[in-house]
């Protein structure tokens, strides 16, 4: 089995991270692929998570996953065979996946049980751990409180992380979210933390120890047999060390050593630096997938409508709904779905408002007959038979057809 360490910055169970996890699981081998509930483990709503995270594996990646259920270090004290259960299966997993929740609360459950001594197992003799969003910010030797600093107002601080990135070589903590643009007048990059505050963060880092940023949408890819990290999906990796950020763009493939001498400013193929000013102004251009997806959809519907091409509108329509479907399992709370869904209902009243009145041009329709009725009244007009032709006039003017002559001919319009 392949010694894989995967970080995704956010977007772990949307379609954007499909192929990627698709990818990770062909080279972690054939065994049992399991997700890790801990990091959502103290929310109300822990059940629907697992459910719709199972449901993303099976039906966007076209893999069943098994859950390993540790949802609190009280439950485990309470039933020492289950919590034994899940060490076992943690142990046989090719694929060890971990998500969304707050890295506080996984890292408090996880700091006196055996599940960070397996995991670095894994790492040593083969297998796959993907952590992603709130887990991905355990891995580092120090993780982020986000929802504390964030939403509590605490004052800026670290918590002790599992260090798995000093494990395989890489000195740095994680931040994903990184390039998150959410706050609109405020600034929400570097997962919700702002320039400001993390740059008060980054001052009581260790000297050796710089931060690894993912952004959403993103993976950063540890193989460890070939000391090697990529770059895949829709964003950049970035490494940053005293407010200088390098960023490494989706499809490079670099040593990790030298992902790790960016921090330093070596490295052969050392990318732009860019400031934190740059910085902010690249995130407020990165719009959401599905945000970009429905401005696509909207754009393409009002073509058609435009065309007078009904199939393709309905086509439209009915395409944005399927990507809707397939968002849906995403475990992110967003509005962006509610969005999704305004603008399919919007689709369906423009097209019963089309089907009341027509989605083609009328001229189009009536022209034909009008041509031919024309053709009569200047035939009659040529024959001097002026009083036919003032008959087809009026019939064709009763009908809501107005006629004009001209000196470049007669031309006519539907009033």
């Amino acid at each position: 089995m392949a010694r894989l360490l995967v970080i995704m910055g956010s977007g772990e169970t949307s379609p954007t991270m499909s192929k990627v996890h698709r990818q990770l699981l062909a080279r972690a081998g054939p065994g049992p692929a399991v997700m890790l509930d801990t990091p959502f483990g103290f929310q109300e709503n822990a059940d629907d998570i697992t459910a719709k995270a199972q449901a993303y594996f099976k039906e966007s990646v076209q893999r069943e996953i098994g859950l390993t259920s540790f949802r609190s270090a009280l439950e485990a004290d309470a039933d020492p065979l289950a919590h034994e259960t899940m060490l076992a299966r943690l142990r046989e997993a090719s694929y060890v996946f971990a998500g969304p929740g707050s890295p506080s609360y996984a890292v408090a459950q996880w700091a006196a049980s055996q599940v960070p001594a397996i995991l670095r197992q894994k790492l040593r003799t083969g297998g796959c751990v993907t952590f992603a969003s709130a887990a991905a910010c355990t891995l580092g030797p120090v993780a982020l409180p986000v929802y504390e600093i964030y939403k509590a107002g605490e004052a800026v601080h670290w918590l002790d992380g599992l260090d798995l990135t000093g494990d395989v070589g890489l000195p740095a903590v994680i931040v994903p979210h990184f390039n998150n643009a959410e706050g609109g007048n405020h600034d929400t990059r570097f997962c919700y933390m702002g320039e400001r505050r993390l740059a008060v963060l980054e001052g009581m880092l260790p000297d050796e120890v710089f931060i690894l940023g993912v952004d959403e949408h993103t993976g950063c890819i540890l193989d460890l047999d070939a000391g090697t990290a990529t770059v895949a999906g829709l964003g950049v990796v970035t490494v940053r060390r005293d407010g200088r950020m390098a960023p490494v763009a989706s499809g490079t493939t670099m040593p990790i050593a030298e992902l790790a001498a960016l921090a330093t400013g070596g490295g052969s193929a050392l990318p732009s630096i860019l400031s934190p000013v740059a910085s902010l102004a690249m995130a407020m251009v990165c719009a959401d997938p599905l945000v970009a997806d429905i401005d696509r959809f909207e754009q393409g519907f009002d073509a058609a409508l435009v065309a007078g091409d009904a199939p393709v509108a309905v086509k439209v329509a009915l395409e944005l709904e399927s990507l809707l479907h397939d968002w849906s399992r995403d475990t992110t709370e967003s509005d962006l779905l509610d969005r999704g869904r305004a603008a399919v209902r919007s689709m369906i009243v423009r097209l019963g408002e089309a089907a009341e009145a027509g989605v083609r041009d009328p001229r189009l329709l009536v022209g034909p007959f009008v041509e031919a009725l024309l053709d009569a009244r200047r035939q009659a007009r040529a024959d001097n038979r002026w009083a036919d032709a003032d008959v087809l006039r009026d019939r064709l003017l009763a009908a809501g057809v107005e006629v004009r002559d001209t000196a470049g001919g007669t031309e006519w319009q539907l009033r």
